[in-house]
């Protein structure tokens, strides 16, 4: 017997961490439930987000599934569906010739008769309907094309409206996140019709207006059942093949190479249940930016019910890392527990200063078992992701109201303020009793900014970090990844993070403060330009000095909350009230400006942590654009902007001028092709004064 493929599909998952089996999570923003679906879904032409036109004889397309599509949006817009009938072939062409027809095309044959006392007589929607679209293929100057030969828009029945077309069993989908949440449901005991109620009171839509109707629920879950008892075998024998070659392919590296490490558990089978692996270059990593880890267990897979997880590293220039990957059986407190063990053994018994994860019970648990001393932190982007899920069905028009409001309570500095506006916000919107909200207040000291402000974050919760995660998941993920797949594509991609060359480049200096031009010396170019942004802003910030020695810090117009900064001359420390030196190893505007009015030209070298210096890059340093940051180039620019703005501060009819002239050619400039050699010989030598 002929077995099906099986995907392997990957999906976030859904199951919601309050531990309720009834509720589950759309990401909002998520039009695709999974990466397979994403990845797998044709890239829909451009003819088909935009009005779509009569086909006609001649009409070219690209291929045949382009011409298909086509006509299935024509013939929606029209109230009829199409199918696919005979296609020709030849030995030299291969198909030449596809025909698609009306859903009504041609006669039911009549069928053998089952040996049955009251065979079951059913109704064809068959009538000979002749409309239809034959395709040709032809050679083009060397290129293939499909063209319209034969097309006839006439129907023998009457064409449906919307409301009626859009029921065609060719128009009814179940999407993948719809066919989780039926199997939920159907195994927890609910009938068809109370299964389509759900999902009808989930989805805000009125009772008869979701895309898929009661007989495609019924029919689901019947084919699902009877896949599960054929297929329960075969799905079971292909995960364990995955994980033999898998775990086959882990010992083949480890002989190529030294620095790769993997470890694995079985059960009382012997069947492999757990499975790690990282690298040298990982490891090698962690020594430099092992200080804070991001473990991202986001997806699993439904075929085999495996967990991925993958843990991060942020380097000196912003960018994710990776650190190592663990697929588990399930999702349980003593899984996590392995898999953190695990990555410690990796990391030859160095635990990270802070670990960030998503919202789960069994992983909260498994960090205070194997990491006591490592603070815990729930990313605040898992929390938000989830917010509509939880909160826009019971709020429906108060919402969007809400979610401004928890925005701004996310972010408040102060634990007081947090505590009162939490709440006046519950109360507001009789949130009292809800679980969810009971969720995030018990864990509230482990994802609100006013309770880990303190903790060092490495700006692994900026949005551009998050992004890279991101990335890295869509390039190893895709519907049909393998275990044996995932594991090369992990290999290729876990290379990302080193070849972050190309983000060096020249910071131009925008306030000429020596403590500027000093650090950016010193330090990346991703944490100067976060440093240089405090010292631009610590301009607007006037510092007040205090009888003890420390100094209010406030922003000339008042627009935030002052900051208390102590000053401490004979170990030259500096600590503000705000953390940001705490949290992100870079130092805060306030302390900046204290610096200043101390009259330090250096920033202390104690505030210049190794996980931002250059030296801790893992690429070369001497970079040409780096190279360049030695500043003949920056001396002689600074010398002529600030004589050219004197000057043309003179009169009205200079500054225009060269206002003028300036702008024009930095238009110019900014039109001239890049060039990735950089040339050092247009210092000031080649400079002459007039």
């Amino acid at each position: 017997m002929v077995t099906k493929s099986l995907n392997n599909i990957w999906i976030r998952r859904q199951q919601c961490p309050c531990g309720d089996w009834k509720c589950y999570i759309k990401y909002e923003g998520d039009d695709q439930t999974t990466i397979g679906s994403q990845l797998v879904k044709r890239e829909t032409s451009s003819l088909s987000s935009s009005e779509v036109f009569t086909p006609y004889v001649g009409q070219i397309f690209k291929s045949d599934d382009e011409a298909f599509e086509y006509y299935s949006n024509f013939a929606r817009k029209t109230g009829f569906s199409i199918r696919k009938a005979r296609s020709t072939e030849s030995q030299n062409l291969g198909v030449y010739r596809r025909d698609f027809v009306c859903y009504r095309s041609g006669f039911n044959q009549p069928r053998k008769k089952a040996n049955v006392e009251h065979p079951r007589e059913r109704k064809s929607v068959r009538c000979g309907c002749d409309a239809k679209l034959y395709l040709t293929k032809e050679i083009v100057d060397g290129n293939t094309q499909w063209y319209i030969s034969q097309f006839s828009n006439v129907h023998n029945h009457e064409l449906l409206e919307d409301d009626q077309v859009r029921l065609l069993p060719a128009y009814r989908k179940l999407q993948e996140a719809d066919q989780e949440r039926i199997l939920l449901l159907s195994k927890a005991g609910f009938p068809v019709n109370r299964i389509v109620k759900v999902l009808e009171i989930e989805k805000g839509v009125q009772p008869g207006q979701l895309p898929f109707i009661e007989k495609d629920v019924r029919n689901f879950i019947r084919t699902c059942k009877k896949t599960v008892q054929e297929n329960d075998a075969l799905l079971t024998e292909k995960r364990e093949n995955d994980m033999l070659d898998l775990l086959e392919a882990c010992k083949g590296k480890a002989g190529r190479d030294e620095g790769f490490v993997y470890n694995f558990t079985t059960g009382e089978n012997g069947k492999i249940e757990n499975i790690a692996w990282s690298y040298g270059d990982a490891i090698r990593a962690f020594t430099f930016f092992g200080d804070v880890v991001t473990f991202d267990t986001t997806y699993r897979s439904i075929t085999h019910s495996m967990l991925l997880g993958v843990w991060f590293g942020i380097d000196n220039h912003g960018k994710a890392i990776f650190l190592g990957c663990v697929l588990l059986q399930d999702e349980s407190a003593q899984s996590f527990s392995w898999a953190l063990q695990t990555f410690v053994h990796f990391m030859r018994g160095r635990r990270p200063q802070t670990i960030v994860t998503d919202i789960d019970s069994g992983l909260r648990d498994a960090i205070v078992l194997q990491l006591p001393n490592t603070k815990h932190v729930i990313s605040i982007w898992h929390i938000l992701s989830k917010v509509s899920s939880w909160f826009s069905l019971p709020l429906v028009l108060q919402y969007e109201e809400f979610k401004s409001e928890f925005d701004v309570l996310c972010h408040l500095e102060n634990i007081e303020d947090f505590e009162h506006q939490w709440n006046h916000l519950v109360a507001r919107f009789g949130l009292g009793s809800d679980k969810h909200i009971a969720l995030l207040f018990s864990c509230r000291a482990s994802w609100l900014f006013s309770y880990i402000r303190g903790y060092f974050l490495a700006r692994t919760l900026t949005p551009e970090y998050s992004k890279s995660v991101d990335t890295f998941f869509k390039s190893i993920l895709s519907a049909q990844t393998s275990s044996l797949v995932l594991f090369e594509q992990v290999g290729t991609a876990a290379n990302f993070g080193y070849q972050s060359q190309g983000e060096l480049q020249y910071m131009p200096i925008k306030t000429c403060l020596p403590i500027e031009e000093h650090a950016r010396s010193i330090i990346t170019p991703y944490a100067f330009s976060v440093l240089q942004h405090e010292i631009v802003l610590s301009m607007q910030y006037a510092a007040a000095e205090m009888a003890n020695g420390s100094f209010i810090v406030r922003h000339y117009k008042k627009m935030e909350r002052e900051s208390l900064v102590f000053w401490m001359p004979e170990d030259e420390q500096v600590h503000c009230s705000c953390k940001e030196f705490e949290h992100s190893g870079i130092l805060c505007r306030h302390s900046v400006r204290v610096l200043v009015l101390k009259n330090y030209f250096e920033i202390p070298e104690k505030y210049f942590t190794l996980r931002w210096k250059l030296e801790s890059s893992l690429v070369p340093v001497d970079h040409p654009i780096t190279q360049c940051s030695n500043d003949e180039c920056s001396q002689a620019f600074h010398s002529l902007t600030a004589t050219l703005f004197s000057e043309s501060l003179i009169s009205k009819e200079r500054f225009s001028y060269v206002h003028r002239e300036l702008t024009h050619l930095l238009e110019n400039v900014r039109n001239m092709p890049a060039n990735d050699e950089v040339t050092m010989n247009l210092a000031p030598n080649n400079v002459s004064e007039s």
